[in-house]
């Protein structure tokens, strides 16, 4: 279960936060910053939520940036949500640049923090993967000598790649690459916000504009200023929200929800999606315009079972030594090693990077073996077509169920089914319902 630990002197605001988090995992609250680190030894937190202020009438933040920078520095840190006032934009952005995956303004809609939050959770893997971009495969070679050439550029880029690749990685590769690698990158997990906060996120809203706008708030456009934007999973926009995107990227202003008035942003936008390139060509799904707006440069990155039993290897032995830490190395006995090279890895780097902290915490032995990774293996003959019949039918079945209790709703059955809009779209299609 994932863990969350929520740092806040104030003990209603902490307790709200954990109130709306809880069903993510196990939330933890700490009110004094000195027991901050006492916390993260003894919780080993996935996602932090930290408070900038902790003394009366503060906001210059500079107790929780100097939290900040003794967090990020730290062994397999977690990924930290900063919490500021709506006064306070200049302090998230400093924050962002200081090693902060995101920020949310006080006071927060709940849907907004679930969201805040369950991206920063998914995100952690990459994001503090210590390796970067590693293989020497030819496809990743050639990928890192794509990220030198088009970093420099304000080009947009499109990065394409499975779930786990390393999408995320790539778009910090080509930040640090570029002449706003000392702006913030900001990144912002399209699939994870619930349609009816997705303008409000990027652009903004002023307050009063929608029920729980108690404050005014600045949008995504507006808090990366002078950096780069991450939309991750673009393809999950839905088709309304497209067109406004595409609005904003054309005239390079944004105008917040309940504003007659644009904001002009400076911003180099990159974009990710898992979504099979020839898909995205399908207008009822994606807006040509839009893609031909974001893929000025398109960077493919390959699935690890393209990458040959070296880049396994390799990051096999880099990421069980990062686990272990202080600890002695062990290896791998050699029929292990083997199979793990020739297992397929449908989740790619970030399930290589669990499996290796999952043997890391659970081997016994003085040697690395094939249950200690605890994976399935694929070799095995597949199952018979009966149960597979079967379990197609239990899909179709759970998915007009759901619509029937959500009376045709598509956010809200796609809500029940725990799934996105889009792929409930793809499961009617593939059921013909």
């Amino acid at each position: 279960m994932p863990g969350i630990l929520i740092l806040d002197d104030d003990p209603d605001v902490a307790l709200a936060a954990r109130l709306a988090l809880r069903r993510l995992g196990a939330v933890a609250v700490r009110n004094d910053p000195g027991q901050l680190i006492a916390a993260l030894d003894e919780i080993a937190p996935d996602v932090l939520l930290l408070d900038m202020n902790f003394m009366p009438g503060a906001s210059d933040g500079a107790a929780g940036l100097a939290l900040l920078r003794e967090v990020v520095a730290r062994r397999d840190a977690p990924a930290v949500v900063v919490m500021t006032a709506y006064a306070e934009v200049e302090l998230a952005v400093q924050a962002l640049k200081g090693g902060a995956v995101d920020f949310i303004t006080k006071p927060w809609p709940n849907e907004r923090l679930v969201a805040c939050v369950q991206a920063a959770l998914a995100r952690r893997a990459p994001a503090t993967a210590v390796g970067e971009l590693l293989g020497e495969s030819a496809a990743m070679q050639s990928l890192r000598a794509q990220i030198a050439q088009v970093g420099a550029s304000e080009a947009s880029v499109l990065i394409l790649g499975e779930n786990g690749v390393g999408k995320e990685l790539v778009a910090r590769a080509l930040h640090r690459a570029s002449p706003r690698a000392a702006g913030p990158l900001l990144a912002v997990d399209m699939g994870s916000l619930p349609e009816a906060l997705v303008e409000s996120e990027l652009f903004g809203h002023k307050r009063g504009s929608f029920t729980d706008a108690r404050e005014s708030r600045p949008g995504r456009f507006v808090a990366a200023a002078s950096g780069t934007l991450f939309l991750d999973e673009i393809g999950n926009l839905p088709l309304p929200q497209q067109a406004k995107l595409l609005a904003a990227l054309e005239r390079r202003e944004v105008t917040p929800v309940g504003s007659d008035k644009p904001v002009p942003v400076d911003v180099r936008v990159l974009a990710a999606t898992n979504v099979p390139e020839a898909e995205l060509f399908d207008a009822r799904r994606f807006r040509p315009d839009l893609l031909y707006r974001l893929n000025t440069v398109v960077l493919r990155v390959p699935p690890l079972r393209e990458r040959g039993a070296a880049d396994v290897t390799g990051l096999l032995r880099h990421y069980l030594a990062h686990f272990a830490g202080a600890k002695p190395a062990r290896d791998i006995d050699a029929d292990a090693l083997a199979r793990l090279a020739a297992y397929r890895w449908p989740g790619n780097v970030r399930e290589l990077r669990q499996a290796c902290e999952r043997a890391t915490l659970l081997a016994r032995g003085p040697v690395f073996t094939w249950a200690d990774f605890g994976l399935v293996d694929r070799t095995a003959p597949a199952a018979p077509e009966e149960p597979t019949l079967d379990l197609e039918q239990r899909e179709r079945e759970a998915v007009q169920a759901a619509l029937a209790q959500a009376e045709g709703n598509i956010s809200q059955a796609a809500r029940l089914l725990g799934v996105s809009r889009a792929a409930l779209y793809r499961r009617l299609e593939k059921h013909g319902l």
